[in-house]
């Protein structure tokens, strides 16, 4: 009931004083926990480069560009994340639970430890990476770490930088439209963001390439995944009774799962698939759950594709999702390699699955092309190597 009142009062503050709400209510919270229950840190490395990336660790991404990273001459790497009840926990090297992150203690450790310790920081999603203070972002964080001689860098993965008004003008299936909670609580941010990327001035890494609309000066730091959990645990193509069809509506107003779930249950009532909608499954159990599927339904409002899709691939599954024809166009020019997802959106989706199971050798073949896909560019090797230029000066090489 207090946590219920305490947000409901919260929501109705101007946006500093909320903020300072949330860090002296965090404080208080910490005040739980007792000294020896501060989580450690992981031993300092002696490589001559030592990388860290956090806090978000979104999807994983930021243990995954570590263990990249680490494949690099001379590079060592630490993926760190901040941990939150109720949410899935991907792997990371170290991490903090949300009392923590807002407690003086944890957070002077913290900086101590980071500014003594790394020669380069990846702060993902402008997020602060010594704690929350009450800050907004990162700002203050990265000056201190500039001042001390680290080369930070920017990581950005979608919402954080996607600017609402942009996609729309761009998108006929944008989910955004004006005066919509999410779109509206999204906006500020991204222009504030990208006000931060242009005074900031550092380098710049995107996880997906339809970003670079967002950030024309950045990077495109493909996903990486381990590919082989997910070629382990898919069954053969089509060997079930029925077609299955799975879709994980992971942000369901961003992949369009309503009208997802409308076609794919009109489909399985009609008995021509058994469709699958994959929800509460932690992410180590997801291969096993994607692998047992012939096709996935990705998404089908945004024009990319990211982590999830890679994964269906590398199991090689048929993908089916929203990709559009800008980032397979920059996926060409950046990679020379075709994106092997087929094509669909809200009113094509019905008519695609229902070819793909007509001819489902023509299916396979395109199913096939997946693992390859995720082998040259998303299964760390091409993020290593754009890390590289980063990472090791010139001088150097």
């Amino acid at each position: 009931m207090g946590d219920t009142a305490t947000m409901t009062i919260r929501e109705h503050l101007p946006a500093p004083l909320a903020r300072t709400a949330g860090a002296v209510r965090r404080r208080l919270r910490g005040l739980r926990y007792s000294y020896a229950q501060l989580p450690a840190f992981p031993p300092a490395a002696t490589t001559p480069v030592r990388m860290l990336v956090g806090p978000t660790n979104s999807a994983g991404q930021g243990h995954a560009w570590a263990q990249a990273a680490k494949t690099l001459p001379d590079v060592d790497a630490v993926a760190f994340s901040l941990h939150r009840k109720g949410q899935f926990q991907f792997a990371d090297d170290y991490g903090v639970p949300l009392a923590w992150f807002g407690q003086p203690r944890w957070q002077r450790a913290q900086q101590q430890y980071v500014v003594e310790n790394y020669t380069h920081v990846m702060v993902e999603s402008l997020r602060p990476i010594f704690g929350a203070r009450g800050l907004s972002d990162a700002s203050a964080d990265i000056e201190t770490m500039l001042a001390k001689g680290i080369n930070v860098s920017l990581l950005f993965h979608g919402s954080d930088i996607r600017l609402p008004s942009r996609h729309a003008k761009r998108e006929r299936w944008s989910p955004f439209t004006p005066g919509d909670e999410l779109t509206d609580r999204l906006e500020p941010q991204a222009r504030r963001h990208a006000e931060l990327v242009e005074s900031l001035q550092l380098p710049v890494f995107v996880s997906t390439v339809d970003l670079l609309d967002d950030v024309p000066n950045a990077q495109w730091l493909p996903v990486a995944i381990d590919p082989v959990p997910w070629q382990q645990a898919a069954r053969p193509l089509f060997s079930g009774e029925k077609p299955v069809v799975a879709h994980v509506p992971s942000n369901a107003k961003l992949k369009g799962t309503e009208e997802i779930d409308a076609v794919l249950t009109g489909l399985h009532e009609r008995g021509v698939v058994e469709y699958r909608r994959i929800t509460g499954v932690p992410h180590e159990q997801m291969a096993s759950v994607i692998g047992d599927a012939d096709i996935v339904v990705d998404q089908l409002r945004i024009g990319l594709y990211g982590v999830a899709a890679a994964e269906a691939l590398a199991a090689g599954r048929i993908v089916v999702s929203y990709v559009g024809d800008a980032v397979r166009h920059q996926v060409r020019s950046l990679a020379g390699r075709e994106v092997p997802i087929v094509e669909a959106d809200p009113d094509t989706l019905g008519d695609v699955v229902a070819g793909l199971i007509a001819d489902r050798d023509a299916a396979a073949e395109r199913a096939a092309a997946g693992p390859g896909f995720v082998a040259e560019l998303h299964d760390g090797r091409r993020s290593a190597e754009v890390l590289r230029n980063w990472l090791i000066s010139k001088e150097t090489l």
